[in-house]
Order: C-alpha cells, then structure tokens, then sequence
C-alpha cells in the first residue's frame, strides 16, 4: 500500500473521480500497477488482502495477483457487488470473471440482477458469448430485452448491454439490420464525446464502422 501510494498521480485521481472512484484511491497509472503486479507475480492470498482495503488501486493490483480458479462463485460474486468504479469493474471482468471456470453457471442470474454491478457483469459475460461462442444463445430474445430493459438500467449496466447489441450487429448478419434500428430508436450514447480517431459506442456507429473493417 506504501508503494501504492508514492506512485498516485493527482491527475489519475482526478480521472479516476470521472469513472465512479471514490476518495479511497491513490490515483496510480494503469502502467505502474501492471509493473508492480509483474514484479509480484501470482500471489492469491496477497490479492484477497490488497481487495479487502477498498482501495481502487489495491484492487486492480489484486486482480492482477489472485487465481480465478481459487474463488469460489460466492466470493466471485460479492468482489463483483464491491467493484464500483467502472475501471476496476473492467478489469475484474476482463481478468477475473472470464476466465472463472463456473460464470456460466451465474450468468443469466446476474443480468437480471438488481444490483448494477452484478448486471454489468451478466451482459459483459453475455456480449462475450455473443462474438465468440453464440450456440445455444437466442439472439432474438437478447434484442428483445435489450430493446425492452436498457433504457431504464442504470448506467453502469447500459454500458455492456450496448456491447452486447453491438456485437449481435457486428457478428450476426442476420440480425445487424434489426440491432441496428434498436441503437437508432433508443439514441444511448449518440451524442457521447470521443477522442480523435476512437469509435463512438452508439451502436449504430460502431456496428457499422467495425463492419466496414471486415
């Protein structure tokens, strides 16, 4: 935590502050704790500790240093409740929650979870299987609920709920002129700022852009 702290950055905290961290944060470079978690290297029960501060930079060096496979689906869950800032919330999903052998298991119940997190989760797991293992997924189905439940979702759970509709648009030719026409009647996100040269996550801007890639 003291090596932690000497690294903080005003300016991360300040943008860290945009993306839901609170005031328990040092405000260290993504960079800088992926140096720290290399010079580390695996270190389970190092990680649980460094999760259990509440502090957003010990919480991405945790994820960086615990086993998935070592948790069970109960602590998975309540880290899930407990990652409230939109960069730890990413993280925990990209390195944590995906590669848990058991999340499938959870999946249908965390998208229809009251809690914003746990539903942020659900629809990333679930945009995930849209773009790379679809079988068995009714995509009608998820258009349907997207359609029907994202404009009342708080914030955090719109956010992967548009991922999922835009991977069936960008994926699943069959359905891109439908998810396209959802994107356009709901307008979530399509006057959001970008930076030069980024897509805009309106869905129809990037289903098209990343279509036109292909």
């Amino acid at each position: 935590m003291a090596r932690l702290e000497k690294l903080g950055d005003e300016k991360r905290r300040a943008f860290n502050a945009k993306r839901g961290a609170g005031d328990n944060q040092f405000g260290v470079k993504t960079g800088d704790i992926r140096k720290l978690a290399k010079e580390i290297k695996v270190d389970h029960e190092l990680g649980l500790s460094l999760w259990e501060t509440g502090n957003v930079d010990a919480q991405m060096l945790a994820i960086l240093l615990v086993r998935p496979k070592d948790l069970d689906v109960k602590q998975l869950a309540r880290m899930t409740k407990e990652g409230t800032c939109e960069w730890v919330a990413d993280w925990l999903n990209s390195y944590v929650i995906k590669e848990h052998p058991d999340t499938e298991s959870v999946r249908e119940k965390w998208m229809s979870a009251r809690d914003a997190m746990t539903k942020r989760a659900g629809w990333s797991l679930t945009a995930g299987r849209v773009a790379r293992k679809p079988d068995g997924l009714d995509l009608d189905a998820l258009l349907d609920r997207i359609e029907k439940e994202m404009p009342q979702a708080a914030p955090q759970a719109q956010w992967t709920m548009n991922t999922c509709l835009a991977n069936i648009g960008i994926h699943h030719k069959k359905h891109r002129k439908r998810a396209l026409a959802i994107g356009d009647s709901l307008g979530i996100y399509r006057d959001y700022p970008v930076s030069k040269g980024c897509t805009s996550p309106f869905a129809p801007t990037w289903i098209n852009e990343m279509v036109s890639r292909q």
